[in-house]
C-alpha cells in the first residue's frame, strides 16, 4: 500500500528546497515548480523503476519538457543520491551541473535537455519509439506545461505519438492555467483540453494534479496500442498562499519577507 503520507511529506521538504536554492541562486523558477512538485513526487518515490540508479539504461526514463521547472527535479535528484549532495547549492552557477535549464551534458543523470519549449516532449516520443523498436520494457513520461501547448511542435508529437502506438508513453500535462505573463486562456485558449487530446485518439485521465490518490490511478492506468495522457489539474505557487495562482511567481525571486513567510507556510519554521 502506498504511503501518501510520506509522499506529502516529501514533496513539501523538496518545496523547500526549492525555495531555498532560488533564494542562493537569485534566480530560478519557483511557480511552475511548486505546480508540478507532487506529481514528480509520484513518479519518482513510486511509480518510475529506477532499477540501479542515474545512469541504468534499463530504467525508466523522465523528460521535464516545462524545462524551466527544472529546480523541483533537481531537487529530487539529490536527495535520491543521483547528483553529488550540495550540488543544488549550485544552481545556475558558472560551470554548475544544474544550468538554468535541463543540460543532459553537464548533469548526466538526466535523461534529456530542454528549455526549447515543445521539444522536450518530442524527444520523449522519440525515446518511447526507440524503446519499442528494441523490444525494451521501459517506459517514457513526460511532464509538459499548459503554456507549452502553445508550441506547434507538441501537436505534431500527439499525432506522432497516436500512430506509433506509444503505450510505453505517458504524457502529464501540468495544467496550473498561467504561463509567462497570463493566463493561458487569455494568450491562445486551449478550451476543452480533454477534448482535444481524445481527438488524437490517446488515453486521457484528468485529475486533481495535487491529490496522490487521483495521481496513482491515473499512472496505472494501463492502455494498449494508445499513448497515455494525464491532464493534472494544478496550482501554480502550490504550497504558499500569496504565490498561489499568482502569475507574478512564474520566476521572480522572494525578497527576505517575503522568503520568511514561504518558509513558515511550508512548515520550514
Amino acid at each position: 500500500m502506498r504511503d501518501n503520507a510520506f509522499l506529502t511529506q516529501k514533496a513539501r521538504e523538496l518545496r523547500l528546497d526549492v525555495l531555498e536554492m532560488v533564494l542562493k541562486a537569485g534566480s530560478g523558477h519557483i511557480g511552475g515548480s511548486f505546480s508540478c512538485a507532487d506529481i514528480l513526487v509520484a513518479l519518482f518515490y513510486d511509480k518510475m523503476d529506477l532499477k540501479g540508479g542515474a545512469l541504468d539504461p534499463e530504467r525508466d526514463k523522465f523528460v521535464l519538457s516545462k524545462g524551466h521547472a527544472n529546480v523541483i527535479l533537481y531537487a529530487i535528484l539529490e536527495d535520491l543520491g543521483f547528483i553529488e549532495k550540495g550540488t543544488k547549492d549550485t544552481l545556475r552557477r558558472l560551470n554548475s551541473p544544474l544550468q538554468g535549464h535541463p543540460d543532459s551534458v553537464k548533469c548526466p543523470a538526466l535523461d534529456c535537455s530542454t528549455g526549447s519549449l515543445g521539444q522536450g516532449l518530442s524527444v520523449a516520443v522519440g525515446m518511447a519509439l526507440g524503446l519499442k523498436k528494441q523490444n525494451k520494457n521501459s517506459k517514457v513520461y513526460v511532464v509538459v506545461g499548459d503554456g507549452e501547448l502553445d508550441e506547434g511542435i507538441c501537436w505534431e508529437a500527439f499525432m506522432a505519438a497516436n500512430a506509433f502506438k506509444l503505450d510505453n508513453l505517458t504524457i502529464i500535462i501540468d495544467r496550473n492555467h498561467l504561463q509567462l505573463g497570463s493566463k493561458t486562456e487569455n494568450l491562445i485558449p486551449l478550451d476543452d483540453l480533454e477534448a482535444k487530446m481524445k481527438s488524437f485518439n490517446l488515453s486521457v485521465d484528468t485529475i486533481d494534479g495535487h491529490n496522490f490518490d487521483e495521481i496513482f490511478k491515473a499512472l496505472d492506468h494501463t492502455t494498449k496500442d494508445k499513448c497515455h495522457c494525464i491532464i493534472a489539474s494544478t496550482v501554480k505557487g502550490k504550497g504558499v498562499s500569496f504565490m498561489e495562482n499568482n502569475v507574478l511567481w512564474h520566476g521572480s525571486v522572494p525578497n527576505k519577507e517575503e522568503a520568511e513567510r514561504a518558509r513558515k507556510e511550508l512548515g520550514g519554521i
